[in-house]
């Protein structure tokens, strides 16, 4: 690797130069991918047609949202209504976001987790022993006039479609949050109005091909802080999901989106919904996007386990005390990302 490409800040501007992979974001022996062991086979999460949802077949809907939740964690869903063009169009934005040059990219750098729009690289440079092959663009979007003035005014386009891309994104979100509420057996605006005035975050996450990618992760395994994910990805496949002690590999759909459980439903439903390890690997012949949005409580809103699903005497206990999300938002940050939940630390003691 020549000198100029380790003073580099983002993997995308070091990736181009390098035919082996930094010391840097070497993993330990112990915590490769183990790709050959990964289980590819096409049937890997539930995939649910939202077109249902609004009709006689509901509860059926309803019922299969209960079981992909409960079983799964995450699940793929089609005919959800999300204008194909705009999806097209904030893809292709994201595309060329990434390949602007690195002057243009690097005005919006930051290594500080508290910024509402930067890009950065890795994870959490300032907390992470071993660097992850993925730069990415963080936006927060609600409400979005309190933030659009932020993002990256190039491509020129970029504030326009990523706008309108993320209001489309959280109207579907609250379609799913109502079926979710609703499988659990509660109000179907009960688990929105537990959110406090709702807050809404999203990626851009560019993963450059990786010349030795047994060897590194994009993301590792990981658990979502925020409520729910909405994810967006290219045809590459790179997602993994760990059920039943391996992991899965989740192949893009057309016209889908993944959208997996996060910290505050597990919270919220009190274990009933769990959010589940995922990662992301990285190949040596393609780049890969993906673009999450990532649905969460404001910052002051109080998260506990819904009373209705608490019964001391049928043996299911409240498992989680109450917090704001800004404290549970702040340890999650804080920590880099362990293999652990940082949901444990939030656990009511065992008397």
């Amino acid at each position: 690797m020549d000198v100029s490409a380790t003073s580099k800040l983002l993997v995308s501007d070091i990736a181009s130069s390098v035919d082996y992979v930094p010391s840097s974001y070497i993993r330990p022996i112990s915590d490769r991918p183990n790709l050959p062991d990964v289980d590819i086979s096409t049937d890997s999460i539930p995939l649910i047609d939202l077109q249902e949802l609004r009709g006689p077949n509901r509860p059926k809907i309803i019922y299969q949202f209960a079981h992909a939740c409960s079983s799964y964690g995450f699940f793929q869903i089609k005919n959800h209504g999300g204008p194909e063009k705009t999806i097209e169009r904030m893809m292709t934005v994201a595309r060329e976001f990434f390949r602007q040059p690195e002057s243009e990219r690097v005005k919006h750098y930051s290594a500080d987790t508290k910024k509402t729009t930067r890009l950065s690289t890795s994870f959490n440079v300032g907390s992470e022993k071993v660097s992850n092959w993925r730069d990415f663009l963080r936006l927060h979007c609600l409400p979005i006039e309190d933030f659009i003035n932020e993002w990256p005014s190039h491509p020129v386009s970029f504030r326009e479609i990523t706008a309108e891309y993320a209001r489309s994104v959280r109207a579907l979100v609250l379609i799913l949050l109502e079926a979710i509420s609703e499988s659990l057996g509660l109000e179907k605006d009960r688990v929105s109005n537990t959110l406090g005035k709702h807050g809404q975050h999203m990626a851009l996450n560019y993963y450059p091909p990786c010349p030795q990618p047994d060897l590194t992760f994009g993301l590792p395994g990981h658990k979502d802080p925020n409520l729910i994910t909405v994810l967006l990805q290219d045809e590459v496949s790179g997602l993994q999901v760990f059920k039943d002690s391996r992991w899965i590999a989740v192949h893009p759909i057309p016209n889908t989106f993944i959208v997996n459980m996060g910290d505050q439903m597990q919270v919220i439903s009190n274990d009933k919904y769990k959010s589940v390890l995922h990662r992301a690997v990285v190949n040596s012949n393609k780049e890969r996007i993906s673009i999450p949005t990532f649905y969460c409580p404001s910052f002051d809103a109080v998260v506990g386990p819904q009373q209705e699903l608490i019964n001391e005497e049928e043996d299911s206990p409240a498992v989680y005390r109450s917090f704001t999300y800004a404290e549970y938002y702040e340890k999650f940050w804080d920590r880099a990302l362990a293999t652990e939940s940082c949901i444990d630390s939030f656990k009511v003691p065992k008397t």
